[in-house]
């Protein structure tokens, strides 16, 4: 394990693996880059105003293809990224998959100079926000929270953070699918820690689900990712080259 918590050696293989890392430190990997975006990704990137934005959305992009690289064994270049929306059958956004690996589930999110990322043999979905904004998020929590949930939250020490802890687990299973944006209140899950023991990542069963959380304290960022079977968080450079 590295100071961080994550696990330092991928030989391991997991079959489900999820990662977290500023986008500077992604496109600082060797051949890591917008190269390896396609014609889509590319012109989406460039629709960003601010450059920081249009930063992560590649990182964010790198890095799925890192982590899928990682458990195929190929080189990330080697990958093809694409996305769908089932609501309008648009390309151009919406749940990402591998069009050439179909075998293999991916899933990324990026906040303001950090992203995350997971790939794995089972459906998965992954979620980071900056610590720092729980207490913006917090004025939602009675739109988003389940009853017993609110009742956690508003008695927790510090509810900014307790609630972003809740809000990375909704949003992935939001893109899991378990759940939906308007249905985040429906999704209970009063029966699983608002804490993380020693810092330490945290494995939680939710309906069948494996839930995954930990802090990336060095980059204030907290992080969810959910399976069917255990996501396992490796660091950046435990991932193959």
């Amino acid at each position: 394990m590295t100071s961080a918590g994550l696990t330092s050696d991928a030989s391991a293989a997991p079959d489900v693996i999820a990662t977290v890392a500023t986008s500077a430190d992604v496109l600082r990997r060797p051949g890591a880059g917008e190269h390896l975006l396609t014609a889509v990704e590319k012109e989406r990137a460039a629709r960003f105003r601010h450059e920081s934005g249009r930063t992560d959305f590649i990182a964010g992009h790198v890095l799925v293809r890192l982590c899928a690289a990682d458990l195929l064994g190929v080189p990330a270049a080697a990958l093809t990224l694409a996305q769908h929306c089932p609501d309008c059958d648009k390309g151009d956004h919406g749940k990402p998959y591998l069009p050439d690996h179909p075998g293999i589930e991916v899933s990324l999110s990026h906040t303001r100079g950090v992203v995350a990322a997971a790939a794995g043999h089972r459906p998965v979905g992954v979620d980071v926000e900056l610590t720092d904004r729980g207490g913006t998020l917090l004025d939602v929590a009675p739109r988003v929270l389940a009853e017993e949930e609110l009742r956690q939250v508003r008695e927790h020490t510090d509810p900014a953070r307790a609630f972003l802890r809740l809000w990375v687990r909704k949003e992935a299973l939001v893109k899991i699918g378990r759940t939906t944006l308007d249905g985040l209140a429906s999704v209970d899950l009063s029966g699983l820690p608002l804490d993380l023991p020693g810092g330490a990542p945290l494995l939680s069963p939710f309906e069948g689900f494996q839930v995954l959380d930990w802090v990336d304290e060095a980059h204030g960022a907290a992080v969810a990712a959910v399976s069917e079977l255990p996501p396992r968080a490796v660091a950046l450079d435990a991932l193959r080259a």
